[in-house]
């Protein structure tokens, strides 16, 4: 790429680097990426032909993670490729752009709700100081604006996403998107429901932990048997006491997967069974029959006994007349 020659001796110059960087893009890169990423503004300085393998060498990184790297800060829109090589995009030019672009697009009614809505402003500043120390960038403002309107969370429920993605060293917009769109799923829209979510989780959590335990599962469930579980407790309805019973049956056949306890625990539900009283009723029942069913198939083997055996006889006694002719 062509560089611009600089003025000032090695000794005495400097690399900027705006500050757009730090509170916009800086919680998004990845340690080797954010080498190159910086090595290529302090060599942008200079009028030189920069090459991979030379950059591979001098940054102790491998060749493949220096192009992983440059397709990463292209894709975030830190660089531009060309056909000569990249050139490095201006920060505050693009979100200059970025905040400027939405605006022109906004009906003058959504600005004024916007304007009016003393409450949000308020949770906004609130993460601003909270979770940015006071200097958010200013994109995340738009980005709280959008994930309001898109998911209609409340401002309690905005912080607590905030809240939330930071105290596990997250706070980046995918995850903070993700998080937002899973509570949304969950219809997650006021602290109420976000507060019964939580000890929705908890309970989950535990009941996940006890089957675990049952099963010998020390290394943890995976996460199809997860799935299994929150399908059982989320959409079937059924607690432990109702999952233990299944789970006992288990020891009725060996080598016994999640698989299996789901085809009981399914063929429950869609019986609408919905208590442990029921089921234990619904296994009476069948136990039942499995007996007379049983009894049934033995009169029938033994019948078919007697009559074979009749007919045996009679066979033979046939002979006998035939001979004595």
């Amino acid at each position: 790429m062509k560089l611009e020659q600089n003025e000032k001796p090695l000794l005495f110059s400097e690399t900027c680097i705006p500050d757009i960087f730090f509170s916009e893009h800086l919680s998004e890169i990845p340690g080797e990426y954010l080498k190159i990423y910086l090595y290529i503004i302090f060599l942008s300085k200079y009028g030189k032909d920069i090459k991979l393998n030379d950059l591979s060498k001098k940054l102790n990184i491998p060749l493949k993670s220096i192009n992983e790297g440059l397709k990463f800060l292209e894709e975030h829109s830190l660089i531009l490729k060309k056909t000569s090589g990249y050139i490095l995009i201006d920060l505050q030019e693009q979100t200059l752009h970025n905040l400027y672009t939405p605006n022109l697009t906004e009906s003058k009614e959504k600005v004024q709700q916007t304007a009016k809505n003393k409450s949000r402003a308020k949770a906004i500043e609130h993460i601003n100081n909270m979770y940015f120390q006071g200097i958010m960038g200013p994109s995340w403002y738009n980005d709280i604006d959008i994930w309001f309107r898109k998911y209609d969370f409340d401002e309690q429920v905005m912080i607590a996403l905030f809240d939330y993605c930071y105290k596990r060293s997250a706070l980046h917009r995918n995850y903070i998107q993700k998080v937002a769109e899973a509570w949304a799923s969950n219809k997650i829209k006021t602290w109420n429901d976000l507060d019964i979510y939580y000890q929705q989780q908890e309970s989950l959590n535990k009941i996940k932990k006890s089957i675990a335990k049952k099963l010998g599962k020390y290394n943890g469930l995976t996460q199809y048997e997860e799935a299994y579980i929150e399908n059982w407790i989320l959409n079937f309805g059924y607690q432990m006491n109702i999952i233990e019973i299944a789970l006992k049956r288990t020891t009725l056949k060996q080598n016994s997967t999640f698989e299996y306890i789901n085809t009981i625990i399914t063929d429950w539900h869609e019986r609408n069974l919905k208590t442990p009283e029921e089921v234990q009723a619904f296994l009476e029942q069948q136990k039942k029959q499995q007996k007379s069913a049983k009894q049934l198939k033995s009169k029938v083997s033994k019948a078919n006994y007697e009559q074979r055996k009749y007919e045996n006889l009679d066979f033979l006694y046939s002979n006998k007349l035939n001979d004595n002719n």
